[in-house]
Parts: structure tokens; C-alpha cells; sequence
């Protein structure tokens, strides 16, 4: 691949470390006026939004946790998915020596980072093919502390007193929310996998988090599901960083897959409120940037 793409990703990974999307923050300036003014909540949302300005202005990273790199490759067959992952290592590779991106990849058993972000299944892409002549490029920075309170549950599951259908999976999302409290920097974004297996399930909720806050869901249940849990999840009332307030989801995605009879998994993966990711769409060799 040319240096010509990995300058583009570079600017593609540069984008998602340093521009919070626009639905993103408007959500964020929506629930600081909800709270009152001089109250912790309010001055953690003012915080919050001073710091999304400054990294914007002066291109440096919104969070010192840059998170890991997912990247998914949406692509025309025939395209040579060995060349470009290795563009991708590239391109991540330079950003982290430009300061942008933190280094992130440690090897689990000796402790060593690599110092590049490139390593044994980092950055993670996914290459799908489709019938489109273009290419599209999702990346996704997804942080260390909101991962960590991201959960799995194997329905039914009796302490919850939760069963295999919508009820039960409320319970189940309920629980990991407020279990995880301010620990994953809330306001967080919610995704929801439903079926699959332990794998799938996981990454069907991952994939949530490209979807802009405020859109529908094609499912016309899983709509409603997700609006009723909006609602109920901001009573909590954990609020930012968990100071208390009336915003602690900014968002509730959720997808189903089919699973196997004998099982029923629901993943909650939690996204912070630097809730990072960004598009890219190359055709003719050029590319185009989503405009968040």
C-alpha cells in the first residue's frame, strides 16, 4: 500500500484521538443544562467540555488513555487486506511517535509495551467485503477504565432473577451500569449484544458504539427497549465520574444475533463519555472523512 494511504489513516486516527464527533459533545452541552449550575455534576460537565475544546484546538489527544485501536475495513473484493493492515500498523505506528496516540500494547506475560501500538492483534481490524466499489474505514479508540467494567451474562441467571427475554435483559444492563458507578468515566455510552456466543456477543455490542447518539434502531422492539432503558439508567443517578446527577448514559444501543438453543448471552460493553470514533471512505484512491 502507498504512503499516500498511510498518511490518510494517520489523519483518520489523528481525528478520533483529538475531535470528540458533534453528537458526542451536543449530548454531553444538552445534559450539563440539565444540572443545576454550581452543582458538582454541572462543574464535572463544564470540565469535561473545557478539555474536549482545548484538545480540538490544540490537536492533542482528548484522554491521556488513548485506548486500544479497533479498526473496522469495510471493502471490495479483491482488495489486498495484507498490504493494508500493514498501512494501518503504519500509520499507527507514527501517530503514537507524533504524540497522538499513547502506547498501548503490552505484551501479557513479560509486561513490555512495544512503544508503537502495533502488536499481536494490535490494532484489531476486521475486514468485511461488500458489493460497494468504495472502501470504509471505522475506527474506534476505545479506553482501558471503560473497558474494565464492561460484563457478560449467561441467561437465565437467578440472582438477578433475570429470564431469557427483554425484562431479564434490563436487569441484566441495570446491574452492570450501576455496578460499574463512575469507575468507567461516565456519562458512558451503553452497547448491548443479545445471542450469539461468548465471543459474538461481545463483539455485536462493541460494534454499537458507531452508531450516533439519537439514532433509531431498525428494530421496532428493540426501539422501545432502548428508550425505556435510556430512561430508566439516568435515574440512577450516578452522573458524571460518578458525582451524582442526572445524566449517566449518554446513549443505549443494542443488536441481536441468533444464538444456540442451549444458550443465551447478553454482553454490556460500557464506552466512556470520550466516546471516540471516526469514518473514513476511500474511493479512487481519495479519501473522505465523516464529517463528525
Amino acid at each position: 500500500m502507498s504512503e499516500k494511504l498511510v498518511q490518510q489513516l494517520h489523519r483518520l486516527i489523528r481525528s478520533a484521538s483529538t475531535e470528540l464527533p458533534s453528537d458526542v459533545e451536543a449530548a454531553l452541552q444538552a445534559a450539563q443544562g440539565r444540572e443545576l449550575p454550581g452543582t458538582t455534576a454541572a462543574n464535572a460537565f463544564g470540565a469535561i467540555l473545557d478539555n474536549v475544546g482545548m484538545a480540538r484546538r490544540n490537536v492533542t489527544p482528548i484522554c491521556q488513555d488513548t485506548g486500544s485501536l479497533i479498526f473496522y475495513v469495510y471493502h471490495p473484493v479483491g482488495l489486498d487486506t495484507i498490504a493494508f493492515r500493514k498501512a494501518i500498523e503504519q500509520a499507527a505506528e507514527q501517530t503514537t511517535k507524533d504524540i497522538l496516540l499513547r502506547p498501548n500494547a503490552v505484551n501479557p506475560l513479560t509486561g513490555k509495551n512495544t512503544g508503537t501500538n502495533v502488536g499481536l492483534n494490535a490494532p484489531y481490524v476486521t475486514f468485511k467485503a461488500w458489493e460497494k466499489d468504495e472502501v470504509r474505514v471505522k475506527l474506534m479508540l476505545k479506553g482501558g477504565g471503560s473497558e474494565n467494567v464492561g460484563t457478560q451474562y449467561k441467561l437465565p441467571d437467578s440472582a438477578l432473577g433475570a429470564g431469557r427475554d427483554l425484562k431479564g435483559i434490563r436487569k441484566c444492563v441495570l446491574d452492570a451500569v450501576y455496578k460499574a458507578q463512575g469507575m468507567g468515566c461516565a456519562p458512558g455510552v451503553i452497547g448491548i449484544g443479545i445471542g450469539g456466543d461468548r465471543t459474538t456477543s461481545y463483539l455485536l455490542s462493541k460494534e454499537q458504539f458507531f452508531r450516533r447518539l439519537g439514532s433509531a434502531n431498525d428494530d421496532l422492539a428493540l426501539d422501545a427497549f432502548e428508550k425505556e432503558l435510556h430512561a430508566d439508567l439516568n435515574r440512577l443517578g450516578i452522573g458524571p465520574m460518578g458525582f451524582g446527577g442526572k445524566t449517566t448514559v449518554l446513549g443505549v444501543f443494542a443488536a441481536w444475533q441468533h444464538r444456540h438453543p442451549a444458550t443465551f448471552y447478553v454482553a454490556v460493553s460500557y464506552m466512556c463519555w470520550a466516546c471516540r470514533r471516526k469514518e473514513m471512505t476511500l474511493m479512487n484512491g481519495e479519501a473522505t472523512y465523516d464529517p463528525a
